[in-house]
């Protein structure tokens, strides 16, 4: 009797794992920028072209790769991240199961330059279809650049369930939001079609919030802060009046990872209750830290989703929290300590004195000492009349 299981070829079996990591040029972008903030890179740029559909690159000034690193990051279940499945539970930094270079290369054709400090030359791969096509030295600076063309290009079927530019550019925003709201420390660029959308220098938070969203967002936030033994908080909440409809800006980070959580999202929901107008939604950006030991965050492909051990306690603190900032700062002015640099007093001008500006005066001056040369009128024939 013959067998009737028999092993995938690896070209389909990554495929399919493409298939849960990758779903649009969005999911793209979020795994070469979270790779390149976990390779402790302080400028990042993101250049897409036709939404990414046709070209994602991300390039960073990291650590880099060697020449072996480099071959062994686009194989499945390569990473850098964990040696053991306890390192699951204490993780720090953003990718961990080594799909997502092989899923990529697996419906992309894949160019990536990298190098170390320690090197002389940076290393070139390029991959198409999970097949390695050419392999070379390369001239680069520190760092590494990543460019995926031509996405789904041998899956026709996935290519045509993508939506239209509009609406990918608007998943690739959205990706890029979240991973520059969690790392302001990092300077990010963006652009799409050669135009720039955006330009973030490292900044602080409230900063980073404003450079993304606009500079009114400023006055529209309300610091929340809360630390426990089980989870600090830190972040803002939005003015009820400057709430909308929409959930456009609603953001938990978990030790700067971004996550969807409806139950935590309740919690706030909650602590604005009889504050909010019928139909809005609040608006918040909030970051917890927590023990890595007490949540795991390998429950789902796209690592979005958390499950917390004390769920119902953190919703206490989480609801407490945003409430007494809210009660705190609705009517008050809040104090700003995140002031942009040009309008602070340098610290060298602490030993100097106030100098009070010179002021001239005339001691001889009278001013009710006639002038020799003017008389009053005595009528309006008078020729000191003339010209008045």
């Amino acid at each position: 009797m013959s067998a009737k299981i028999s092993l995938l070829p690896d070209h389909v079996a990554n495929q399919i794992a493409a298939g849960e990591v990758i779903q649009r040029p969005a999911s793209v972008v979020k795994e070469l920028l979270e790779n390149a903030v976990d390779a402790q890179a302080k400028t990042i740029q993101l250049v897409i072209k036709n939404a990414g559909k046709t070209l994602v690159q991300v390039i960073d000034d990291g650590e880099g790769m060697g020449n072996t690193d480099l071959r062994l990051a686009f194989e499945r279940h390569a990473t850098s991240k964990i040696n053991l499945a306890e390192d699951l539970f204490s993780l720090k930094t953003k990718g961990f199961r080594g799909e997502a270079l092989a899923s990529i290369a697996a419906i992309a054709q894949v160019e990536t330059h990298t190098r170390t400090a320690s090197d002389e030359v940076s290393h070139s791969l390029k991959i198409e279809g999970s097949k390695v096509v050419d392999q070379s030295l390369s001239t680069q600076s520190k760092g590494t650049s990543i460019a995926v063309k031509s996405l789904f290009y041998n899956i026709p079927a996935r290519r045509n369930f993508l939506k239209s530019d509009q609406v990918e550019l608007r998943h690739v925003i959205d990706e890029f939001h979240r991973v520059a709201l969690a790392h302001p420390e990092v300077k990010f660029h963006f652009f799409n079609n050669g135009n720039e959308l955006f330009d973030l220098p490292i900044s602080g938070l409230k900063q980073r919030i404003s450079g993304i969203f606009g500079a009114k967002w400023e006055a529209q936030l309300v610091p929340v802060e809360e630390k426990t033994s089980l989870a600090q908080i830190k972040g803002f909440a939005v003015k009820p009046d400057f709430t909308k409809k929409t959930r456009g800006q609603q953001f938990f980070f978990v030790n700067n990872r971004f996550i969807k959580s409806p139950f935590l999202h309740h919690a706030v929901s909650a602590a604005f209750e009889g504050l909010l107008r019928p139909g809005y939604q609040p608006g918040y950006f909030l970051y917890l830290t927590v023990d890595p030991q007490s949540i795991d965050i390998n429950i789902h492909p796209t690592k979005t989703e958390v499950k917390f051990e004390e769920e119902q306690n953190l919703y206490a603190i989480i609801r407490a929290a945003v409430k007494h900032s809210l009660g705190i700062f609705q009517v008050l002015p809040t104090l700003d300590f995140e002031q942009n640099a040009s309008m602070e007093v340098p610290y060298s001008f602490k030993d100097k004195v106030a100098v009070p500006p010179p002021i001239e005066v005339d001691s001889n001056f009278n001013p009710f000492k006639s002038d020799s040369n003017f008389r009053t009128p005595t009528s309006k024939k008078d020729p000191q009349w003339e010209g008045l």
